[in-house]
């Protein structure tokens, strides 16, 4: 029976083949532009933050509740699913009026959650909301 014998460069290569195709694989995301649906919805009556925690200009991602809360002008708060119609990611942040997920690039109004920019090609579903005694609350 004739032995193989592999050097460890070959080992060495050989696992970097299988990390460079599981980054492509990640990254590719099942194959293409893939849009979703943006998400569920919290609950209706469901407690989102204070408005206090809400700057104005600017807003808040509440990942665990699948949310994004802004606030464009003092007193005037919005809320959008935080689900990137992309690839699902949840968005990043709120600044300078634009709600930004930065996987990918795409970019969003804060206001009315229509895309400004990136490869997304739908805007994010807005969540009706109420706010009362200094809380907002979806409806």
């Amino acid at each position: 029976m004739a032995q193989i014998q592999t050097s460890r460069r070959i080992v060495f290569q050989g696992m970097g083949a299988l990390g460079v195709a599981a980054v492509l694989a990640a990254c590719g995301g099942g194959g293409g532009e893939e849009e979703t649906d943006g998400g569920a919805a919290p609950a209706a009556g469901a407690v989102l933050t204070p408005t206090a925690d809400v700057p104005v200009g600017g807003g808040i991602v509440l990942g665990d509740q699948g949310v994004v809360v802004t606030q464009p002008t003092e007193g005037d708060f919005k809320a959008f699913t935080a689900t990137c119609p992309h690839q699902g990611n949840t968005v990043t942040g709120v600044e300078g009026g634009t709600i930004e997920c930065s996987f990918h690039g795409s970019s969003f109004s804060a206001e009315t959650g229509e895309r400004e920019g990136g490869p997304a090609t739908t805007g994010l579903t807005e969540v009706e909301i109420t706010v009362e005694n200094g809380e907002v609350r979806t409806v």
